[in-house]
């Protein structure tokens, strides 16, 4: 897919305020400081599309940018850790929640996951939930330019095989450097394949 617009379209803390649910949409998510926001830049090809920051959980509010003009990316709150009151991060919780479980035209959730760090309580139960739910999802690992091919095949090996321990088949997933492009026309071809309402 090549990518020939996209275009910054709302923030919303309420769902019900999100636009309309007439195209097909693909939400990223993980926890904070994963890396969300320069994969998002790095899959359209334009730097400061979402915004990066050094803090943990910057990004508080529903983003959605319109790509090709055919269908949404659209930017969620992380989870886990933040510098936020646990009031506001159960607001968070209940803003993701209603959005994940509310929009008719969501095809996909994509959770970022840290290639460096090791298979998370949090990451796991996020996905299980997802899946109780029949919400589909792709596992993506972010900053493999951070360790060796060796090391990558390895973290990937230990995620599936902790997830084998209570799953029966495993998502999709994909591996990806924001810095060096890998895997952008690999998720990039997954959505093209599957942006159909």
């Amino acid at each position: 897919m090549k990518i020939s617009s996209a275009v910054y379209i709302s923030s919303n803390a309420d769902v019900k305020k999100c636009p309309p649910a007439d195209k097909p949409e693909f939400a990223f998510i993980g926890r904070s400081n994963v890396g969300k926001s320069s994969l998002i830049n790095m899959l359209c090809g334009i730097n400061g599309l979402a915004r990066i920051s050094a803090r943990p959980g910057k990004t508080q509010i529903i983003n959605h940018y319109l790509i090709n003009k055919h269908w949404y990316l659209v930017d969620l709150p992380g989870y886990g850790y933040a510098k936020v009151s646990k009031e506001k991060r159960a607001g968070f919780d209940k803003m993701i929640s209603g959005y994940i479980l509310g929009r008719t035209n969501l095809i996909c959730v994509f959770v970022l996951v840290d290639i460096r760090i090791p298979p998370q309580e949090i990451d796991l139960l996020f996905m299980g939930n997802l899946a109780e739910n029949g919400i589909p999802f792709c596992m993506v690992f972010t900053k493999a330019d951070k360790i060796g091919k060796t090391a990558v095949t390895k973290a990937v090996a230990d995620y599936q095989r902790e997830m084998r321990k209570e799953w029966a088949e495993l998502p999709v997933t994909f591996i990806t450097s924001s810095e060096k492009g890998t895997g952008r026309d690999e998720v990039l071809k997954f959505i093209e394949e599957n942006s159909v309402l």
